[in-house]
């Protein structure tokens, strides 16, 4: 039975609409796939063996393929069909080895995982004895492991379509980034009961610079900021669930122009994909009260100027969008059987 939620279901789900090429509209049906079993971690064995041809059948490189974009843009699909049950984990990684191997360890370990697909962006692929090191993470009749390669570093390659793909429910996460399994299965409780929406752990604000001013210009407001008004607008794609059609989207759909941004600045890539999912159902992301463990050192999110970046990528998506189509919302989702107070 699905825990109960601390949430208004109303705001969550009342507006489900999403927009096909040439602006067709359709809606998104509410599937609840049969429930999840509970997490399971797997036990990652560091020590690199020899690459057998197991191995090789069952760690798979993949390429995108993109020559499916012709026919989604002539035949385009509602968000919300066709896929099985159970979710697929995302993990971006960059030359960080030890961290991707404990996050596969971990992810292929829990109940529900469908698939865990690794996007490459590096330049040269991964070596046999990482493939090796990292299905060792995974064996154990955890989930299936498989590395999304990509030809180019881009900051984009996390959000694009990924061939194969057999559920609904995506889970993006970062190398760096743990999320216990108990904590992840609720999350996907609570994507079941809005799957249009974006329903992750860490979320964020944009803010009017001065509102009593006709300008519409935009500030970033930082994990501090959602702290202080409890009131957020985004969740962050670093530890999030989406429904996988957001991928073509971004990547075949949504203006190219943001995406040459993203690609300029080596930022903004998870704002992009929350201005794109509010423009898409006019309703705002989900917050999942949970603890997350970060188990890497801190990223560009402490680097200086980093919330002035940020605030740039607002008004400059808010631009070529025309208007700005994030929401803010106040509603946090909460398992209440851990809760003292609910």
């Amino acid at each position: 039975m699905m825990p109960k939620l601390l949430l208004q279901a109303a705001a969550a789900v009342a507006d489900r609409r999403w927009y096909g090429s040439g602006g067709r509209r359709g809606y998104l049906p509410l599937r609840h796939p049969p429930h999840v079993a509970p997490g399971r971690f797997t036990a990652c064995l560091l020590a690199v063996a020899a690459v057998t041809t197991t191995f090789a059948l069952a760690l798979t490189l993949h390429r995108p393929d993109l020559s499916s974009t012709a026919a989604y843009a002539a035949s385009p699909r509602g968000v919300g069909g066709g896929g099985g049950a159970g979710y697929a984990v995302v993990i971006n990684t960059w030359k960080r080895y030890d961290l991707l191997r404990r996050s596969v360890a971990h992810y292929s370990g829990c109940g529900g995982v469908d698939a865990v697909h690794v996007v490459w962006s590096e330049p040269e692929e991964p070596t046999e004895e990482l493939r090796g090191s990292v299905l060792n993470c995974s064996d154990g009749g955890g989930a299936g492991v498989r590395f999304v390669i990509n030809a180019e570093d881009s900051l984009n390659n996390r959000f694009r379509p990924i061939q194969g793909l057999t559920t609904d429910a995506v889970f993006s996460v970062d190398d760096d980034l743990i999320v216990p399994c108990s904590t992840l299965r609720f999350a996907f409780a609570v994507w079941q009961s809005a799957p249009s929406a974006m329903v992750g752990f860490v979320p964020r604000m944009h803010w009017l610079a001065d509102p009593g001013s006709n300008a519409k210009e935009y500030r970033y407001g930082s994990w501090w900021s959602v702290w202080w008004t409890g009131t957020y607008s985004m969740v962050l794609s670093k530890a999030s669930f989406f429904h996988r059609q957001y991928l073509d989207l971004y990547t075949n759909h949504m203006l190219p122009s943001i995406r040459d941004y993203v690609n300029e600045n080596r930022n903004c890539e998870d704002i992009a994909m929350s201005f794109l999912v509010a423009n898409v159902t006019g309703s705002p992301p989900i917050w999942v009260q949970g603890r997350i463990f970060e188990i890497g050192s801190s990223g560009i999110s402490s680097l200086k100027g980093h919330d002035l970046q940020r605030s740039k990528c607002l008004n400059t998506f808010s631009a070529m969008y025309g208007h700005m189509p994030l929401v803010a919302t106040t509603v946090k989702a909460v398992d209440s059987r851990t809760s003292w107070f609910w």
